[in-house]
């Protein structure tokens, strides 16, 4: 079972997003090293805890100090975007660093809709997403001519980027399923439809569609992890995330901040995130035997983890220990 891992480049409480890519580039090293199969970088917008904004650019800077490790995106929100841009950059990638990109596109905007708005490039409506994606083959194929218009990119022609979908609710599964390609199921931050979407993914898979690019469905699900020497230790390290996401709650906007005693958190109305509770918090042993479970309930093909944490040591240590019992 691969494990491969979503960055979304945090900045912490008194750092700046300067030290936030520098810290992500040093654990991309770590991962490459330990032997991940995929590193993929989300793309969100005016939020002040995150740099994971300009995402083909952290690709860029990530394959550059990586030898094995696939780099893609996770993903590339569609509508922010015009598509043909999109293939060419992808496209200059794949030409400045061979066969590790991967192309994972989403429909969501990423962001507040007045941002939204100021990104919009494309629709985000499901035809309209369909025919996109099936450009953007074109775009990468030997003829580098996309199949709706006479417009060719040389630089992506022949690249072949693998493109895969990602989703949170039975409707993005639907769409992968009918394209036939490889589903992301973002269950880390959505898991009320994880177990339907799934299955519809699944159900729908065609190998018909002119997007396929795939011969059975391939399922990568997102799961929260964090590990640390003991199962009190790790609990305490992931109030970092539960902050986060009771800061989004309550319409507070801050940096990443430290942990705290999960008690301290339950008293201010924390802790125990519903949105969060696709988890792999523990003791090497107990994060194990969590990730297992979750495969099992699945089926996934791949996992994808998400490790939060308020100092970049903190996260590599998790890495690295997760590394250690499931390799």
């Amino acid at each position: 079972m691969p494990l491969s891992i979503l960055d979304l480049v945090t900045i912490s409480e008194g750092s700046t997003a300067r030290d936030a890519i520098a810290a992500t580039m040093e654990s991309a090293r770590l991962a490459d090293r330990l032997g991940y199969h995929r590193l993929w970088f989300a793309e969100h917008h005016n939020t002040p805890n995150l740099a994971a904004s300009a995402t083909a650019l952290l690709i860029s800077q990530a394959a550059s100090v990586t030898e094995r490790i696939r780099v893609g995106s996770g993903g590339v929100m569609l509508p922010n975007h015009a598509p043909l841009m999109v293939a060419e950059q992808y496209g200059t990638l794949a030409a400045m660093h061979g066969d590790r990109i991967d192309l994972g596109l989403g429909r969501a905007p990423g962001t507040d809709m007045m941002t939204a708005q100021a990104l919009s490039r494309s629709s985000s409506d499901p035809q309209a997403f369909a025919g996109s994606i099936y450009d953007m083959q074109g775009w990468f194929s030997e003829t580098g001519t996309a199949h709706s218009m006479a417009i060719k990119s040389a630089v992506s022609a022949g690249t072949q980027v693998p493109i895969w979908v990602l989703g949170s609710t039975v409707n993005g599964a639907s769409i992968a399923g009918q394209l036939g390609l490889p589903f992301s199921i973002a269950s880390h931050f959505a898991p009320d439809q994880v177990d339907d979407a799934i299955r519809v993914y699944r159900e729908s898979f065609s190998t018909e569609a002119p997007t396929a690019q795939i011969d059975r469905p391939y399922v990568m699900a997102g799961i929260n992890v964090l590990v640390a020497d003991t199962d009190d230790e790790a609990e305490r390290e992931f109030t970092v995330v539960e902050q986060m996401f009771m800061d989004v709650q309550h319409g507070r906007s801050r940096k990443i901040q430290p942990p705290m005693h999960p008690a301290t958190l339950a008293g201010q109305g924390g802790g125990n995130q519903p949105m969060l509770r696709i988890k792999a918090v523990g003791a090497p042993d107990t994060v194990k035997a969590q990730l297992e479970e979750f495969v099992q309930r699945t089926g996934a093909d791949e996992l994808i983890i998400t490790t939060y944490a308020y100092d970049s040591a903190v996260r590599d240590r998790s890495l690295q220990l997760l590394a250690d019992c499931w390799f």
